[in-house]
């Protein structure tokens, strides 16, 4: 196994003296000398040699063919058996969902979520939304409990959204999407992880997140309540497929988090803004570890973190999700067609208009389902974060004292201190740790500090900011 480490400790605990002395030097704005990544390890990195190209592309053909996905389309039985609407698309994702779990010996559970809409501006009338999903249940019971998920929306539109009959193919948006939840299911279901995963499709989302918005509250006023479910990380894919425009970049895919959460309360903000967190919210520290397992894992596509919620005048199920206080991040191609979004098909002054297969690039798509298969693998590896993770504040001193509480689960061998100047994107600076507790030789007021857990092979958690302790 590769570990690519970059400063060595052997004592446990202490004053960190001579060679924190030079990373100090280092931490300074300019200097860096890199955080420790991820440990390549070899099942994950075989797994994903498993994500089809050709696979993605049947699915994606499938998913058009119904002709229109519509949430407000047809789902009577008749339309069902022909094969036409959003019903069609529910039924044959639930029917691949439990062919996977057939393959992996019922590994799956496949369960669906459904729920009545009422009338509003993008539903005429009450309609039924069912979102469709499969979990992987974590095969170590202390830490089963731990979520990690998946998701795209099998949902699609054309011009009008209100247009129940007329084609809307969505192969990029969001076929894409859905066929990463589906391909990461069919490839991850054949091993196990202490942690548990569940991919999800949801439907509803260009009616204005409505899917997304019910599972979110589901998972924070049920499942977290009654099943103990502890959601850790979303990822949502939508508008994945590298569309085969002249300008676009199929050599990277954004991923977008929110900074300050929307779910922050009044008291969140003001340590928020008293501590410079704009920028280390669980999502933010969930994209720079999509960047960490992207530099680790050779997905054949480079993460580009961008620091806001969503594009400009744009939405997505992530923030469904954020609403509910959870980690969520948005996965969108570098530069999106919008002759093939939302749009209804034909061809008008020589540009083809529509959200076509033929526009869509599919070993790009395989490609980002392996940096979201990678993603989902390596937390539900790793050991849970670390608790109640604090920096000393109650007196005046130029050193720094962090303190936290075993990562719960029993996993974690030891832990890692990270750091990195104010300033910088992503973390420069890792110093292993044996204990729950260790003295910096660095200021806390020039740096953002930050610790995970490590198991014994390497796979490490998300990191956790400390909280000032008075």
């Amino acid at each position: 196994m590769l570990h690519f480490s970059t400063i060595k400790r052997t004592a446990a605990t202490g004053v960190l003296l001579g060679a924190m002395a030079c990373a100090a030097q280092s931490a300074r704005p300019g200097g860096s000398v890199g955080a420790n990544s991820q440990t390549i390890d070899p099942r994950i990195a075989a797994a994903l040699q498993q994500i089809s190209a050709q696979r993605i592309q049947a699915n994606i053909e499938k998913l058009v063919s119904f002709g229109t996905r519509s949430t407000i389309s047809a789902q009577d039985p008749a339309s069902i058996a022909a094969g036409h609407g959003i019903g069609a698309a529910r039924e044959w994702i639930k029917s691949e969902f439990e062919r996977y779990s057939k393959d992996c010996g019922g590994c799956l559970e496949v369960k669906t979520d459904e729920f009545t809409e009422e009338p509003k501006e993008r539903i005429p009338q009450a309609t039924v939304i069912t979102n469709v999903y499969a979990v992987l249940k974590g095969a170590d019971a202390a830490n089963a409990k731990r979520i990690v998920l998946v998701t795209g929306h099998y949902d699609s539109r054309n011009s009008d959204t209100l247009d129940v009959n007329g084609d809307a193919p969505g192969a990029n948006d969001d076929g894409s999407g859905t066929a990463v939840s589906l391909e990461c299911a069919r490839v991850l279901s054949k091993m196990k992880f202490p942690a548990t995963i569940v991919f999800l499709t949801v439907a509803g989302e260009e009616q204005g997140l409505n899917g997304s918005r019910h599972f979110a509250q589901l998972v924070k006023e049920k499942l977290a309540k009654e099943e103990g479910w502890d959601l850790e990380a979303v990822l949502n894919n939508d508008i994945v497929g590298g569309d085969k425009s002249a300008e676009q970049d199929h050599s990277v895919v954004r991923v977008f988090s929110e900074g300050v959460p929307v779910a922050a309360t009044e008291q969140d903000i003001r340590r928020i803004r008293g501590l410079g967190g704009e920028s280390d919210s669980g999502s933010r520290e969930l994209a720079r570890y999509i960047a960490d397992v992207g530099r680790t894992y050779d997905a054949g596509v480079k993460p580009i973190l961008v620091f806001r919620l969503d594009r400009y005048r744009r939405g997505g199920d992530h923030y469904a999700f954020n609403g509910q206080g959870f980690a969520a991040v948005r996965f969108t191609e570098y530069r999106e067609d919008f002759h093939h979004q939302h749009q209804n098909v034909r061809t008008e002054n020589g540009i083809e208009y529509g959200d076509l297969p033929k526009f869509v690039d599919y070993e790009y798509v395989a490609h980002v389902a392996r940096l979201n298969a990678a993603t989902l693998a390596s937390l539900a590896a790793a050991p849970a974060p670390p608790a109640n993770v604090h920096i000393l504040t109650k007196d005046l001193e130029n050193d720094s004292t962090l303190t936290w509480e075993a990562s719960p689960g029993g996993l974690a061998t030891e832990y890692e201190v990270l750091w990195r100047a104010t300033t910088s994107p992503e973390w420069e600076h890792a110093q292993n740790m044996g204990a729950t507790r260790t003295t910096l030789k660095l200021s806390k007021d020039n740096v953002i500090f930050a610790v995970r857990a490590v198991d014994h092979a390497g796979h490490r958690s998300l990191p956790v900011v400390p909280v000032p302790e008075r």
